[in-house]
């Protein structure tokens, strides 16, 4: 590039530069596009070939859409100037029949600004809904980014996003089904966990996930909760918890503590979600730190390592739980490490631990610390509910390879018979007579009808498969009310006499007004291999991991649990 070159196309050196500049841009935009939509695409089996989980692969989609949205925003301001300082800023105007379109871009640029604008911090902190809704721009904005470029120039980045458009297909056929919601147990700190009928043949592990939608609070809101439950352990049921402390969930704490609850609420969901392995035998001891609510995922893992020394009478790591909670009040959350089922567990072959810490209250506000003061709720679902299944069966990895070959083959065949017979009769592969937007339209609207009709049929023919055992599921074998059985809700103090229960409290120490000392906790530990997980605040997840690679200990073995949905 010099200035001879420059002023053959009447401009200046810096201007054939700016030009230049601003291509490159775009082009290095749609390479990070390109890997844009792998990390939200939650069912994919791309994630877990590198033991990624949906969760934990979310901060590579924000990175990536900071960085995507700054070199187009970059691009776009380059062009304008380019055309502001050659008085040729008409071409912001023009959408070229057989070339790019500007109008197009300008559109998908502004629609991926005001997304982005969405997602700073204290926008989505406090107004999470708007972060929410604002996020379905990225229709817009892919729409239009294909009409910009043609689709020639997108099959960089179709991977990623066919991947996700058969994904999120897949989750729009699954969250159109009511789910049977059979109990849930209320606690006193406002704190409550949902137990759902489930399908045997679905499996999930430890620390995974669900994402729950009541139409009764709101049609748009989807919210990610911790599973509790163990599908080992308890094979028909699922069970989530969720803390009032937002909007959404204090209406729903509302719905369910009321005296008059109804007897049935529709609940919709998307899900589970998790890793795709987990080892916890490996250790010899497992250190498990939690904050407030992020006792959560623990309790999930607590059910697997009681399943195995009952079930399978594997030798299990002693388990040591520091929980810190704000309150007295909070402790009822330890209530939910048993399964509300009245099957009680063998927990002789456990050591478990348990340091409960109360860091705002002084002393106890009652004698007895595990009193229970949790209702249990029992609801009576419709026959139209069904358990929770998945969507495509227990080989769901088969079933998407096959939806994505099949449903692309009958793409490129669909297209393939377009060309012949309308495209190239009248282009003949000039690119300079069909019209580049007709050509993206069509594309991108038989994408979306092969995935559309291959995944409907794939989750129809594993609905037929999950009703024959959804008929013997009509009922959860939970623990019988000891009230009339019309009665809602009984009260669950016979259940303190039983072993597990003394087990745990025996196995428990409260401490009030003082924060756990995590480092002498910790280094004291004893064990060839000491797992350490952490879930709660950002501040207590990085005490924690300072202490585990402080060096004091080599066999330290450091894990973190956030949730950043």
């Amino acid at each position: 590039m010099t200035p001879k070159s420059a002023a053959k196309q009447g401009l200046q050196l810096w201007q054939d530069k700016l030009e230049d500049s601003a291509l490159r841009l775009g082009l290095v935009g749609n390479i990070c596009l390109a890997f844009l939509f792998f990390p939200v695409t939650r069912g994919s089996s791309v994630l877990p070939l590198f033991g990624l989980t949906s969760e934990s692969s979310v901060k590579y989609h924000i990175w990536l859409g900071h960085i995507v949205l700054t070199l187009f925003s970059a691009h776009g301001l380059c062009y304008i100037i380019f055309w502001a300082t050659t008085n040729d800023i008409s071409k912001m105007l023009e959408w070229e029949k057989t070339d790019i379109s500007n109008v197009a871009g300008e559109i998908s640029l502004l629609a991926g600004l005001i997304l982005w604008a969405t997602t700073y911090p204290g926008i989505r902190r406090k107004f999470f809904e708007l972060f929410l809704y604002a996020h379905h721009l990225y229709i817009i904005f892919v729409v239009f980014f294909v009409l910009h470029v043609g689709i020639s120039y997108t099959s960089m980045m179709l991977p990623g996003f066919y991947l996700f458009l058969v994904d999120r297909f897949l989750r729009f056929l699954q969250s159109r089904q009511s789910v049977r919601l059979v109990s849930a147990r209320v606690l006193s700190c406002e704190t409550f966990e949902l137990n759902f009928a489930k399908n045997p043949s679905l499996s999930y592990n430890p620390t995974s996930i669900m994402f729950i939608n009541v139409p009764g609070i709101s049609k748009l809101q989807w919210h990610p909760f911790t599973i509790t439950s163990n599908s080992n352990l308890e094979p028909e049921k699922l069970s989530v918890v969720i803390k009032g402390d937002g909007s959404w969930s204090n209406k729903l704490h509302k719905m369910l503590s009321s005296p008059s609850s109804a007897d049935n609420l529709e609940v919709a969901v998307e899900g589970p979600y998790g890793p795709a392995s987990t080892d916890f035998l490996r250790h010899d001891t497992l250190v498990m730190v939690s904050g407030g609510s992020g006792i959560t995922p623990f309790i999930s893992i607590i059910r697997e390592l009681i399943f195995a020394s009952s079930a399978l009478k594997c030798k299990t790591p002693k388990i040591i739980l520091i929980s810190a909670f704000k309150t007295a009040a909070d402790l009822a959350m330890l209530d939910l490490i048993l399964p509300i089922s009245g099957t009680e567990q063998d927990m002789s072959n456990l050591q478990i631990q348990i340091e409960a810490y109360v860091t705002r209250e002084k002393q106890p506000a009652t004698e007895q610390h595990f009193k229970k003061s949790s209702q249990a709720i029992w609801l009576k679902p419709k026959p139209t509910n069904s358990p929770i299944s998945p969507i495509l069966g227990p080989d769901s990895w088969l079933w998407l390879g096959a939806i994505v070959a099949s449903s692309f083959m009958i793409f490129l065949i669909i297209i393939g018979l377009i060309t012949s017979h309308f495209i190239y009769p009248s282009d003949h592969n000039t690119n300079k007579v069909f019209s580049w937007s007709i050509r993206s339209t069509v594309n991108m609207l038989f994408i979306c009808i092969a995935i559309a009709a291959t995944s409907s049929l794939a989750v129809l023919w594993n609905k037929k498969q999950n009703a024959n055992q959804a008929n013997q599921i009509l009922n959860m074998e939970l623990s019988t009310p000891q009230e009339s059985p019309c009665s809602l809700s009984y009260n669950p103090d016979r259940e303190l006499e039983s072993l597990p229960v003394q087990s745990l409290v025996q196995a428990t120490n409260i401490y009030y007004g003082e924060r756990p000392n995590l480092k002498k906790i910790i280094l004291n530990c004893e064990g060839s291999s000491i797992g350490v997980l952490v879930s709660g605040p950002k501040a207590l997840r990085n005490d924690v991991a300072n202490i585990c690679a402080s060096g004091l200990l080599e066999n330290l073995h450091f894990e973190s649990i956030s949730f950043s949905w």
